[in-house]
């Protein structure tokens, strides 16, 4: 089994990808600090395959690591839904830099549109929902939508580790991906949305690309190891908050908070060519 290939045991590791859980290592969590306290530039990995997040509007990579594409989203199994708060992409219409962000909290990219929502929309009184300790959400916010699927035959549930099991350790793995911005009034159901199939069709062509885990475990000196086929939307949709917050409460991937987002991937050599 190759390293960059998710073994059963190494995927059951990696199930904190998207949360900054105690699964991050030394090395993705840190990486020093100058004498006047700003990190220090680290050198970019080498000898992984290609990494993710990227801005999905450019196709230059550099990246030699090949591996073929997963099946399509209706030939594999969804084994679990997640959402990051901010996008962790970036695209024309998700530009607006949240920030740098700490530990992968506060980072990523906003949607264009929640800076043109309606009152409506906007309206919201009290706490926000699908509340963590890096704290809520609330309309006008942008979350990354995760459909993450396998060639293993399971049920799916909580992490990446429910996308792997003792009799499939090396699957293929695709991950289709919606932005929204949440709104108050209106928008999408997300309990609706609960397959790729289900996903809206106005929101553009997906740029399908090869990369790679994502989270804030990671970065371009701390890289992942696992292969992963992406499918990205490129427009953002607006999601109904309200929904959002009931999923929270209970569904089948035990999730109930947004993760932090990996910082974008802009190094050649770190990102594939998307043709």
């Amino acid at each position: 089994m190759t390293r960059l290939r998710a073994s059963y045991v190494g995927l059951v590791l990696v199930i904190g990808l998207a949360s900054g859980s105690a699964f991050a290592n030394e090395h993705a969590s840190e990486h020093g600090h100058d004498a006047h306290g700003h990190k220090a530039a680290a050198p970019a990995c080498t000898g992984f395959g290609p990494q993710t997040p990227r801005d999905i509007d450019s196709k230059h990579g550099e990246n030699k690591v090949a591996f073929k594409a997963a099946p399509a989203a209706s030939e594999m199994h969804l084994c679990n839904i997640h959402f990051h708060e901010n996008a962790e992409h970036k695209a024309k219409d998700f530009s607006i830099f949240a920030g740098e962000g700490h530990e992968g909290n506060g980072g990523g990219y906003q949607c264009n549109i929640s800076k043109k929502l309606s009152k409506a929309e906007m309206a919201w009184s009290g706490d926000g929902v699908c509340k963590s300790e890096h704290g809520d959400l609330k309309p006008g916010d942008t979350i990354e939508v995760h459909y993450v699927h396998t060639t293993c035959d399971v049920p799916g549930g909580k992490g990446l580790g429910s996308c792997v099991s003792a009799k499939c350790a090396n699957p293929e793995l695709r991950v289709e991906t919606q932005v929204y911005t949440l709104v108050a009034e209106g928008g999408l159901d997300f309990n609706q949305i609960q397959s790729a199939a289900a996903l809206p069709t106005d929101t553009g062509k997906p740029v399908e690309f090869m990369g790679s885990t994502t989270g804030p475990k990671y970065s371009e000196s701390a890289c992942s190891e696992y292969q992963v086929t992406w499918s990205v939307r490129p427009q953002c949709a607006k999601l109904n908050i309200k929904t959002v917050g009931e999923w929270c409460k209970g569904n089948k991937f035990e999730e109930d908070h947004a993760h932090g987002v990996r910082q974008l991937v802009k190094t050649p050599a770190l990102l594939s060519e998307i043709k």
